[in-house]
């Protein structure tokens, strides 16, 4: 009942979980989004929209509802602009960005759907620092409750300064975005995430993982580890695999809560960032009327002062001649 008052008080009851998959390059996004279409399609095939983001992507293994690849060319772009393999896809998502409007219009016609799974570019910079991943992240979150699926390679991440420089990228997303993340620890086909979940929630287990390595990078990342232990604590963390479908329950289950979290934390803030900008917008434009007022006034005033002195000074050279005057007022109008 409470989740349902802050639903309503949102404006955004009943509306379907948005779902931003990012990751680092060979995380597993990809993968991770077509286990998340097999699973849902299976349960309800009305119940899920999925759009790809990666202009690059040479095919897509999952059923996309909208496709980037659709409306801009990625090829085309990198030729037209004179573009390397990262620019062409950061100017094609930029082109894309100009016609989200369009996507969320069709979005929004479908009434019964649960999730909404986006699917992002290779290179995680690309969408969460430029200008056009900030434009769809925040349109996605005015309207629906935004979820971010940040995945990790956790082979990758066995080493203690490989896994805290994935935590400080995922900080750094948080705090951008200001969206409830659900960290997913994939691949544990292939080694199993027990321990990095450890490391989020006892500090002592991540220390002494440290002890063995003495470099300048361990005694930096002994000092962080203090510093995140607080954020790994507002954190959803699951642990699967893209490949074999373990864990996708319990990453359903994380994404629910985090929407909770959603409605708690990031949709007032939200609301708040709104009422600011729009009444900053209306003093902004209040003051632009005023100087509008004051450029007419005075404009009209600098006439009036001109026709003043141009009927002077033609009195005062013909006064004393009435046609001359009238010659000279006849000359004017032509």
């Amino acid at each position: 009942m409470q989740q349902e008052n802050v639903q309503e008080e949102g404006g955004t009851n009943n509306a379907p979980i948005c779902c931003i998959v990012i990751g680092m390059a060979g995380s597993g996004k990809t993968t991770l989004t077509h286990r998340l279409h097999t699973e849902l399609y299976e349960r309800n095939p009305a119940a899920s929209y999925f759009i790809n983001l990666d202009p690059a992507v040479r095919s897509v293994p999952f059923g996309a509802n909208i496709d980037i690849r659709d409306t801009v060319n990625y090829k085309e772009v990198m030729s037209q602009y004179n573009l390397g393999p990262n620019g062409g896809i950061l100017t094609s998502l930029n082109l894309f960005a100009t016609r989200f409007d369009q996507v969320m219009s069709y979005v929004e016609k479908k009434k019964e759907v649960e999730h909404i799974m986006i699917d992002t570019p290779g290179q995680i910079e690309i969408f969460t620092w430029s200008a056009s991943g900030a434009i769809i992240t925040e349109t996605l979150a005015s309207t629906f409750p935004t979820v971010i699926l940040y995945v990790v390679d956790t082979s990758r991440c066995t080493s203690p300064t490989t896994f805290m420089s994935n935590m400080l990228y995922a900080v750094s997303v948080v705090y951008k975005t200001k969206l409830p993340m659900v960290i997913c620890f994939n691949k544990n086909d292939v080694i199993n995430a027990d321990f990095a979940q450890e490391w989020m929630t006892d500090c002592e287990k991540f220390q002494e993982a440290l002890e063995a390595e003495k470099t300048y990078l361990s005694s930096l990342t002994h000092s962080m580890s203090l510093v995140l232990d607080e954020f790994y604590q507002t954190l959803h963390s699951v642990s699967i695999s893209a490949m074999t479908g373990d864990g996708i329950d319990d990453l359903l289950v994380a994404i629910d809560a985090a929407s909770e979290e959603y409605y708690k934390a990031y949709r007032p803030e939200l609301d708040k960032r709104i009422a600011e900008r729009k009444d900053a917008e209306e003093v902004r434009q209040a003051e632009q009327l005023n100087r509008l007022k004051e450029d007419i006034l005075d404009g009209e005033g600098g006439s009036e002062v001109k026709l003043e002195t141009d009927s002077s000074m033609g009195e005062c050279e013909d006064h004393g001649n009435e046609d001359a005057c009238r010659e000279g007022s006849d000359s004017d109008s032509d």
